[in-house]
């Protein structure tokens, strides 16, 4: 890269979006998304209204040595963009089509899943989402997608057909299958640092309603009512995705009566087959005698209800293992003192297509994972430090049955290290090569996409 020289001076990149540098109006509103405990703090930001607008910026940075991120929503913010970097906002970028009859989607870079779902709806179809409906779709899709339906349809990147991406040089590339096999195959997985992709045309699956929701188990319950659901998931169909959340409840208006002050774990089910036999499937976990439950079938619409993530901007950060099985031994940590007091602990169930090669390949691995367990903790309390600590401690007794990490719920920035870990030896030597032939002065930050 060239000498950072971002003076007041300088012309600004010719964009009809707006460009912001630090002490403007506007600036601190568009360089913070949703993860608000990691603030990008770049030289510019511009908050582009289209490809051309990412153009511009990605040859002005190229001009004066700055890198580039990339920020939507900013669910995830791998990584900070400083003050050596121009960051990319893509969230006005929101134009979407909806194609039924080849049962497609093509969506801007500023585009989250609420948006897709409710467009697909009325033609009956639904995209291959993930439990929280403001994320970005890109961020989201180039980092995996491990969504409430996987076990029945895999992973979403699996259902990418093509990426507008703008590259190092400025130019914009329709990468797919065909055109750039090497790239395409990084896109979908590889976590971004590639170049900012503008748009992206995906596949939405015939998918009007789903039998879902929660079975909750408190304090008392828990222990067993964990055991349970792991013997449970055994012998799961397909066609049944489902995961638990272990956490105390604050003893506060926004949460739901029957759960304030109570330490509970919630059983979230999706199955895309009937209700009769959605029934019949957790009947098992019924008899257990659930505190709560709201198990029916609803429009696809409504399937944000089945995890209700919190939908306001928040600090936090979270760390994630994929294992090939959860432990007897390992029960103890998972719901201990320590991650009741201050974490949110996950178990997301794998396999099924989950764990199938798709038949274009793409940069997912850990496929023998059985399950995600993720720790997250919200950094109100704890610090940084003490979060990472726990989580740590919390996710320990899994080191023997642990292939690695899912780089969607890496949650906050992390050394290099970890998020290396999210990729098999081979796929990692590969995105080292597709991302030196494709970005060889190292412009983008990692997580850039």
């Amino acid at each position: 890269m060239t000498e950072n020289r971002t003076s007041s001076a300088l012309p600004l990149p010719d964009t009809r979006g707006p460009v912001l540098r630090p002490g403007d109006s506007g600036y601190d509103e568009a360089r913070q998304g949703f993860q608000t405990a990691y603030a990008h703090r770049p030289a510019l930001t511009v908050g582009a209204e289209n490809a051309d607008d990412v153009r511009a910026a990605v040859r002005y940075a190229g001009a004066h040595g700055l890198r580039v991120a990339v920020q939507s929503t900013g669910h995830g913010l791998a990584a900070a963009a400083g003050d050596d970097a121009l960051l990319v906002a893509t969230g006005r970028m929101k134009g979407l089509r909806i194609d039924p009859a080849a049962r497609t989607a093509r969506a801007e870079a500023g585009v989250t899943w609420a948006e897709v779902i409710a467009a697909a709806a009325g033609h009956g179809l639904a995209p291959l989402n993930g439990s929280a409906p403001g994320v970005g779709v890109v961020g989201y899709l180039t980092g995996g997608g491990l969504g409430i339906l996987g076990r029945r349809f895999g992973y979403a990147a699996d259902h990418v057909r093509s990426f507008d991406l703008v590259t190092a040089d400025g130019a914009l590339r329709h990468v797919t299958a065909d055109t750039g096999p090497e790239l395409f195959w990084a896109l979908r997985g590889g976590g971004g640092g590639l170049g900012v992709v503008t748009a992206v045309e995906f596949d939405l699956v015939p998918l009007a309603e789903v039998y879902g929701g929660v079975l909750a188990f408190a304090d008392e319950q828990v222990p067993g009512a964990l055991a349970a659901y792991l013997t449970w998931t055994e012998g799961l169909p397909e066609e049944l995705t489902s995961s638990v959340a272990l956490m105390t409840w604050p003893d506060a208006p926004f949460a739901p009566e029957a759960y304030r002050g109570r330490y509970v774990l919630a059983v979230r089910v999706a199955y895309t087959g009937s209700a009769s036999e959605g029934a019949r499937l957790v009947a098992p976990l019924r008899e257990l005698g659930p505190m709560a439950d709201d198990l029916r079938v609803m429009p696809y619409a409504e399937s944000h209800t089945i995890h209700s993530d919190p939908p306001y901007p928040h600090p936090y950060d979270g760390d994630n293992a994929l294992v090939t099985s959860v432990p007897g031994a390992a029960l103890g940590a998972l719901t201990g003192e320590s991650a009741r007091a201050g974490a949110v602990v996950q178990i997301k169930h794998l396999g099924g297509a989950l764990g199938r090669e798709p038949e274009v390949p793409n940069a997912v691995g850990f496929r023998g994972a059985r399950y995600l367990v993720t720790v997250l903790s919200a950094l109100f309390e704890l610090d940084r430090s003490g979060a990472r600590a726990l989580h740590a401690q919390v996710l320990a007794p899994l080191a023997e049955v642990r292939l690695g990490r899912n780089l969607n719920h890496l949650f906050g920035e992390h050394e290099e290290l970890a998020v290396r870990d999210a990729y098999e030896p081979s796929a990692l030597r590969k995105l080292g090569a597709v991302r030196a032939a494709c970005d060889p002065a190292g412009m983008f930050a990692a997580g850039s996409c």
